[in-house]
């Protein structure tokens, strides 16, 4: 029989290179330890902080579904099918986004995507074919969909957005590539993203009849602060800075002023991405 000999000099846990080499040589590994060995790496200075927290937002990403990162349906920013191309502009601007899930009449029904490029090719073009002929096939995943094999047919089938449904198949809300990419790298932002204060949400009574509201506040909100109808059914926008856009057909600068009606609407603050600030003035009856 042969004898065991131990060193008790030996350190009595492994070393992390040692417990690296065990898992490069197949050696099972539960996540937990795999992590510690990153850990131990990053401490070592063999790795930095930001690769540790790729590291970590990889295996995580192999553990989360499409339902932990999607935007949910009642914040989905949408096209109606059936929306003239030079109604959906302003809502388009105002959104940055530049992907958008295109419905019919009923919000739990997304029938195809529409890219920003599309539409600015026909910017100059024929403004008044519909969203529905130049939309592109939509891509539907279920809920229970991992993060990393979501990620997978993203590249496989050069998708950016998917529609996520329940068991039931009614839509549950939306993905896109850059949710995913973010469980990895953190925040990315884009030239489009705006500021994360409350100032697009502020409303301001200046005066009687007056008030400042920031682009972003609900339309409703701002028909009932001022006691008037601002929306029409048929409206795509649903936002004050998405209303002044429509009048102004474009993204108008810091001072420009435009009257609709009984109403003033005077820009406050802009800049070439976005309404900030506007001021509503509602006219007194004679």
């Amino acid at each position: 029989m042969s004898e065991i000999v131990t060193d008790s000099n030996k350190p009595a846990h492994k070393s992390w290179i040692e417990r690296l080499g065990q898992m490069m040589g197949g050696e099972p590994q539960d996540r937990e330890d795999l992590l510690d060995i990153f850990r131990e790496a990053e401490e070592k200075r063999l790795l930095d902080k930001y690769a540790l927290t790729m590291l970590e937002g990889v295996l995580q990403v192999s553990e989360q579904r499409a339902s932990d990162v999607m935007v949910p349906r009642k914040k989905m920013v949408v096209l109606n099918k059936d929306a003239l191309l030079e109604t959906v502009y302003p809502m388009v601007i105002e959104s940055g986004h530049s992907r958008f899930p295109v419905i019919t009449d009923d919000k739990s029904e997304v029938v195809g995507i529409l890219l920003a490029k599309d539409l600015l090719a026909h910017a100059l073009d024929n403004k008044e074919i519909k969203v529905e002929e130049i939309m592109r096939p939509v891509q539907v995943v279920p809920e229970s969909k991992r993060l990393n094999v979501l990620l997978k047919d993203f590249r496989a089938k050069h998708n950016h957005m998917a529609i996520v449904v329940d068991e039931y198949g009614a839509v549950a809300g939306v993905v896109t590539i850059e949710d995913v990419l973010e469980q990895i790298v953190g925040d990315i932002e884009d030239e489009h993203d705006l500021p994360s204060d409350n100032s697009f949400f502020r409303i301001k009574e200046i005066k009687e009849s007056v008030y400042h509201f920031g682009g972003r506040v609900d339309i409703l909100k701002a028909e009932e602060m001022l006691q008037t109808t601002l929306k029409e059914e048929e409206d795509e926008y649903e936002t004050v800075g998405g209303l002044a856009m429509t009048f102004f057909k474009r993204i108008p600068e810091t001072g420009e002023e435009i009257i609709k009606d009984d109403l003033r609407f005077k820009i406050i603050d802009a800049d070439p991405r976005c309404i900030k600030t506007i001021e509503i003035e509602k006219f007194q009856e004679a």
